[in-house]
């Protein structure tokens, strides 16, 4: 076995901080491929990589591919297509447990094969949380089902996920197979690894997963806000009085922040701090468990004795203040409106997202959502504290109270996801032929080989906007450029692995460790690594790590390569050990109130059931 070239041994270096940052990510991943980008290129004469070819992943078909079906996945969720569906399924489903968790995995699996998983995830969180709290049914038996189906369903068809566009782009280079993947070309196996994920969640899941979150269970009492929260009364002849809120908090010497206004019968949830203190009003604050007891001595107010916080003591009914006018109370007209109806909500930080890495008072969340963050929950972990000052993860899930208004706003927010339904959104349900029939035109003439995907899906979001599916604003945001620049920063990678040999070298060892082995559990092994490697990785830099490296082995052992592709294809899009193993994962961490083993406990086994199902199929129906 020869030794590495210095070539190599600069690739490999390149490998290893890549994989550092990936992991550890002290700055974001789609800014580690860029980076990844500038080292490639500088280091040309030992890398191979050009300034063209460091840039050419921007150009490539898999990367404008997937920015295409960003866009019509986007199209497809503004008709409401997937939640009409989740509907009638949840509808179908009634006080059944395993009807709704068969209905959840059906519709999520076979969605995601036409659709982004993403979208398709964020559409359901909602769908599965009101199904839940009508049926008394933990959401915690149903969501990681939800993102574990969708995973799956992913792998029907060439568009299910940007793994697939990604590997099909990789082996179309001549050193490869020289082609790219039709649109229906693994379907077969993609619906033998659904069919026998959605079997053993149908049945694995009421045994190994357990109830997180109680059914029915108010959000006060899920959240432990009641001891954080305590109502303060503004006297007769107080000092207070004609400050505004802020201006009658600013001094205080304990941490507090004013939760809502009563006066005179009205009730004011967000937007309080300029409005001007009268006599007899009383505040909900929020403070420190600790210091609960120092509210009793702020200056200028009165303590009012407290009975058990509910969800009914913040949200505020329609009802109570419909024609109920502030200003008829003596408030000044220009610090006065009428109070707005509140609700509770759970609001989930999208992990794509802008908000992640930020704080609340960084973004003025208050501000800028016209919401009060009352706590937040990190899987088991609830936050009552310096929330202002903690940087929020994909994943986090705020309890906020709110308008239905402004959460309306932030249901249309790519940002963050509501995790409960309000109100009907405002679907364009009249457009959603005209985005079906969109989808299949797309699908069919790829599928057909008539036109190449990259030009239908091209020509498909020319035809969304065309038809009004689409509003023209709506394109740029219905991108998660995160994963274009990803896409593109790591393609430069792979092909300095292949032309440095650093790609061989790694095969040629990895034959060696096998020892001998029978070349169908060689397959099954890289199955198992590339999964497993995808837990720590973005699956995308998983494809592009193990597609050179499982390439250059099959024809080392004299197999069929392009088994070994579609092994580590599948491999990269099911990570299901970890929360932070895949976005869609992450979505449901907080909702569900998951433990970070929760994922393990009902992944591990079915983690080892694909890969025996990825592997015996892919051995049936191709051959090795």
């Amino acid at each position: 076995m020869s030794s590495p070239t210095i070539e190599m041994l600069i690739v490999f270096c390149i490998i290893a901080v890549a994989l550092a940052l990936f992991i550890t990510q002290p700055i974001p991943l789609d800014v580690t491929a860029l980076l990844l980008i500038v080292v490639l290129v500088l280091l040309e004469p030992w890398t191979t990589i050009s300034p063209e070819e460091g840039i050419a992943g921007f150009a490539n078909p898999a990367t404008i591919t997937v920015l295409m079906m960003f866009i019509l996945s986007e199209g497809v969720r503004r008709t409401g297509a997937v939640q009409l569906l989740g509907e009638r399924l949840a509808a179908f489903a009634g006080d059944s447990e395993r009807r709704q968790l068969g209905s959840i995995i059906g519709v999520s699996g076979f969605s995601a094969g036409f659709i982004n998983n993403t979208p398709v995830v964020a559409i359901m969180i909602p769908v599965v949380n009101d199904l839940a709290r009508r049926t008394n049914t933990s959401p915690s038996r149903l969501l990681i089902p939800l993102s574990f189906a969708s995973m799956l369903g992913g792998m029907l068809t060439l568009i299910g996920t940007s793994t697939n566009l990604l590997a099909s782009s990789i082996v179309a280079r001549p050193e490869y197979l020289g082609r790219p993947f039709s649109m229906f070309e693994f379907t077969a196996l993609g619906a033998l690894v659904l069919v026998s994920g959605s079997l053993y969640l149908l049945v694995a899941t009421p045994y190994l997963l357990p109830e997180r979150l109680t059914p029915r269970r108010e959000l006060t009492d899920e959240f432990e806000i009641a001891p954080y929260l305590t109502e303060v009364v503004v006297p007769d002849r107080s000092p207070v009085i004609g400050q505004t809120v802020q201006q009658a908090l600013a001094d205080v010497d304990v941490e507090v922040e004013a939760v809502t206004l009563l006066r005179n019968g009205d009730t004011f949830g967000t937007a309080i701090e300029e409005k001007v203190l009268q006599p007899e009003d009383v505040l909900l604050v929020r403070t420190d468990r600790e210091a609960i007891l120092d509210v009793v001595d702020l200056e200028g107010f009165d303590h009012v004795s407290q009975s058990v916080v509910h969800d009914a003591n913040l949200e505020i009914d329609a009802k109570a203040v419909s024609g109920v006018d502030a200003v008829s109370h003596g408030a000044d007209a220009t610090d006065e409106g009428r109070a707005t109806p509140q609700v509770l909500a759970e609001v989930v930080i999208a992990p794509d997202g802008a908000l992640v890495r930020e704080t609340l008072a960084s973004v003025r969340f208050r501000e800028q959502y016209e919401a009060t963050v009352l706590a937040i929950r990190r899987g088991p972990e609830i936050v009552h504290t310096r929330m202002d000052r903690r940087p929020l993860r994909g994943g986090d899930i705020l309890l906020v109270q709110a308008s239905r208004e402004a959460l309306d706003r932030l249901g249309v927010d790519r940002d963050v996801i509501v995790a409960q339904e309000f109100t009907q959104p405002a679907f364009r349900r009249a457009k959603l032929p005209l985005a079906i029939a969109i989808i299949a035109g797309v699908v069919g003439l790829a599928a057909l080989k008539v036109v190449p995907i990259l030009i239908t899906s091209i020509a498909g979001v020319i035809a969304m906007v065309a038809t009004g599916v689409l509003e023209p604003e709506e394109l740029y945001d219905a991108i998660d450029w995160s994963v274009i620049f990803l896409l593109a920063g790591v393609l430069p990678l792979g092909v300095a692995m292949e032309e440095t040999g650093a790609a061989a070298f790694l095969a040629a060892h990895a034959i060696g460790l096998a020892g001998g082995l029978h070349i169908v559990v060689v397959l099954g092994l890289f199955y198992l690594f590339t999964a497993l490697l995808t837990e720590m990785l973005s699956n995308n830099a998983s494809v592009i790590l193990m597609i050179p490296v499982a390439f250059d082995a099959a024809v080392r052992l004299g197999g069929d390569p392009y088994a070994f592709v579609l092994a580590v294809m599948f491999a990269a899009s099911t990570p299901l050990l970890s929360p932070v193993g895949y976005q869609t994962n992450l979505m449901v961490y907080g909702p569900g109130g998951y433990k970070f083993t929760d994922f393990a406990r009902l992944g591990a086994p079915l983690q080892l059931l694909l890969t025996i199902v990825t592997t015996l199929g892919i051995v049936a129906i191709w051959g090795v």
